[in-house]
């Protein structure tokens, strides 16, 4: 979530707060929440992401923190200067779906991590259609390859047809619209790590993730206004 982007207002909506397992019962909301931004991005890779008929298996993400005074402090996270009506989902409580439009064109789709009252979240950037291949096509460009179709975080939640009143919903309520199962023993280890596409601040923090070789990862791309690459940045 760079803050180069404009975004749209993001009030929380809670929904019904269940600690139900997900997936096959290995995982459940216990451990987004206790985990810091990055641990929790990698929670979500090899997730699937549901939303009617369409299923993504999550292949790329971004782990983003927090404001100065907080545990994560992340000048390249949206919740930097504190909480707003805007940002409000990012301080929980985990596994919300926190949507908001870049640059006023596309929507992006975020998982809240950590505890409650924390700010932290991922953004899904990439993913491999696994089911409604049809319903995504319709929604994507003609023509579109496979490997594209949410290659990206707009395409992404393009692909999903996620829109700003999908935000604040609950991924782990059974009676949500856009439903999260966490998939664990499938995602490869060691994962690989860099640096955030497109932010100016923190530009060489290694807070992106993804599945080598996986479909739907993207290329990095560096912001021109971005200080020169400092490769000793943790």
């Amino acid at each position: 979530m760079p803050n180069t982007t404009t975004t749209s207002r993001a009030g929380s909506r809670a929904g019904r707060r269940t600690d139900r397992l997900t997936g096959d019962g290995t995982y459940s909301r216990a451990q987004l929440t206790a985990a810091d931004p990055v641990g929790g991005a990698r929670l979500l890779l090899g997730a699937i992401l549901r939303v009617g008929d369409v299923a993504l298996r999550i292949t790329e993400v971004e782990a983003y923190g927090g404001p100065e005074d907080g545990p994560w402090p992340d000048p390249a996270a949206h919740s930097y200067r504190g909480r707003t009506a805007r940002n409000a989902v990012m301080f929980g409580p985990a596994g919300h779906l926190y949507v908001y439009r870049s640059y006023g064109i596309h929507h992006c789709a975020n998982i809240s991590i950590g505890p409650d009252g924390v700010a932290a979240a991922a953004l899904l950037r990439g993913a491999q259609v696994v089911s409604g291949d049809e319903t995504v096509r319709a929604r994507r460009t003609p023509g579109t390859a496979e490997s594209n179709l949410a290659r990206g975080p707009g395409n992404l939640a393009e692909a999903l047809g996620l829109t700003l009143a999908d935000n604040g919903l609950d991924v782990f309520d059974a009676a949500s619209r856009v439903r999260l199962d966490l998939a664990p023993g499938t995602v490869p280890d060691p994962l690989e790590t860099g640096p955030r596409v497109g932010i100016t601040q923190a530009a060489d923090r290694p807070w992106r993730l993804w599945i080598p070789g996986a479909m739907g990862v993207s290329a990095y791309r560096r912001s021109p206004r971005a200080p020169a690459a400092n490769p000793r940045m943790g």
